[in-house]
């Protein structure tokens, strides 16, 4: 086989994985593809978290059969993981599975499949497997960089564990490096990311009943992680993804106040705002916990360090919510609601409960129905939206630096190519003014709103500042639903 497609679902930490897998068949002499009816080989990298994406996965496979019956198809990733020795007598549509323990395995699927042969490989969950990444599938400036693998949290409706097993973190050295590497490709912002940065270097620790147990202790791993980080000399973003809020790593605050390149924003999954949920969930914290920090985090780090950085608004705060776990009444329901009024979060992502076998909570009584978890979930995006949009407004007047990702309109009627030769723009794609998405420092990629940069198209000077992966300064001029409109600042 010389050729293959990459067929990406799932999370970051997945995306990560398909990075790898790229450059690791590219080793092998094989070339990437963009359709997958030029491939000889079909990649499917899976996500089996929560029942929707198990389907969307499968549903991804049987398609790519179909149309393409005469490829081979690579099923891999959490799905494959998860159910590797199922799929080997159930899945005969998949030509190879391939489990996301050991990704350096690949080489062997590759030989077995050119001999022939159905590999079925899923290795254990050991250290943190990593490797080139000569293609990144972010927009341009933009890296995740995955500093732990699995997690010990065993939250009650979580799979993580069995998926990705118990917790691992890379060296700091190692991080510190990769970061270096990829600065010198001109990567700008750098998301870390894992299943929870608050538990990094905590490898082994399992959270007590309290919550108190060595999570506390102070310098956390992560701390000493930032320190290093902050250490590299460069101009670029640090971004924090997924912290879990009962063990929030709060001596991290005066490292992150005195570097203005590592973000004052944060992922920080709630997932309900009513004490007996939060129980249930086998989480530790409260609502009154849990306010508390965010209200910490929007008091420690509301001064501005630098121009187009900050504003006077305090830390940005993501979260998530699940909505209709099992024994979720009314009230509970109601407190989440007042919880998610009272926090204010930047950005919330809704979800409905997914039942998941092999965690505590599949076999909990008081399920609640679909219709009424979906209604559930609904109600809290309607608030979220409001909670936005007045947030967002704040922004009005000020400026910010911002990441561009994309041009989405850059010609005028009178557009030429690079060797001045006139082109034949047509009419829907003309215009006086260039448009741009890009993102500001409370903005984090495919999960939150975006910046759409204005600029003069007659302006030589504004059309070379506009180049994806690079950064511009911008004004804020106007809120569009869960986007700001803005002008760029010769």
């Amino acid at each position: 086989m010389k050729t293959f497609f990459l067929d990406e679902h799932g999370c970051s930490k997945n995306q990560v994985d398909a990075e790898i897998l790229i450059s690791r068949l590219q080793k092998l002499g094989m070339k990437k593809v963009l359709q997958p009816e030029d491939a000889e080989l079909i990649v499917i990298n899976t996500c089996g978290f929560i029942e929707s994406a198990k389907k969307e996965s499968l549903d991804a496979l049987m398609d790519a059969r179909a149309a393409y019956p005469n490829s081979k198809i690579l099923f891999s990733g959490c799905l494959a993981e998860r159910y590797a020795e199922m799929f080997a007598t159930d899945l005969p549509e998949a030509d190879a599975i391939f489990g996301n323990g050991d990704l350096t395995k690949i080489d062997d699927v590759i030989h077995a499949l050119n001999n022939g042969e159905r590999p079925i490989i899923k290795t254990p969950q050991e250290g943190v497997c990593c490797g080139e990444r000569n293609e990144l599938l972010n927009f341009p400036g933009s890296a995740y960089i995955k500093i732990t693998e699995g997690c010990n949290n065993c939250c009650s409706f979580c799979a993580i564990p069995v998926i990705r097993g118990e917790l691992r973190s890379r060296p700091v050295n190692e991080i510190v490096d990769e970061i270096k590497g990829l600065l010198k490709r001109g990567v700008f912002e750098f998301n870390l990311i894992g299943q929870d940065l608050a538990a990094y270097g905590r490898d082994g620790v399992k959270r007590g009943a309290t919550g108190d147990s060595i999570f506390l202790e102070e310098p956390s791993p992560l701390k000493l992680l930032l320190k290093n980080i902050s250490a590299i000399e460069g101009d670029f973003w640090v971004r924090l993804l997924y912290i879990h809020p009962d063990h929030f790593p709060k001596d991290i605050l005066p490292v992150i106040k005195a570097d203005h390149r590592i973000l004052h924003y944060f992922d920080i999954p709630f997932q309900s705002g009513d004490n007996d949920v939060i129980r249930s969930m086998n989480r530790v914290g409260t609502a009154k916990g849990y306010s508390n920090l965010v209200k910490l985090l929007r008091s420690e780090l509301a001064e501005p360090t630098s121009l187009c950085v900050r504003p006077k608004l305090g830390a940005a705060i993501r979260t998530t919510f699940l909505c209709g776990f099992p024994g979720e009444t009314e009230e509970a329901a109601k407190n989440t609601q007042a919880f998610l009024q009272e926090i204010e979060p930047d950005w919330s992502g809704c979800f409905t409960y997914s039942l998941e076998e092999d965690t505590v909570a599949y076999t909990m009584p008081n399920p609640v129905p679909e219709a009424i978890a979906n209604e559930r979930a609904e109600k809290l995006r309607e608030l979220q939206t409001k909670i936005t949009t007045d947030r967002l407004k704040r922004h009005i007047g000020k400026e910010y630096r911002v990441l561009i990702e994309e041009i989405i309109l850059a010609h005028s009627k009178d557009a030429i190519d690079d060797d001045g030769n006139e082109l034949k723009v047509p009419d829907d794609k003309q215009s006086e003014e260039g448009l741009a998405i890009g993102r500001a420092w409370f903005q984090a990629p495919d999960v939150d709103g975006a910046c759409v940069v204005r600029y003069a198209l007659e302006n030589p000077k504004e059309v070379a500042a506009i180049v994806p992966g690079k950064t511009v300064t911008v004004r804020v001029v106007a809120v569009s639903g869960v986007d700001l409109d803005t002008i760029l600042l010769a």
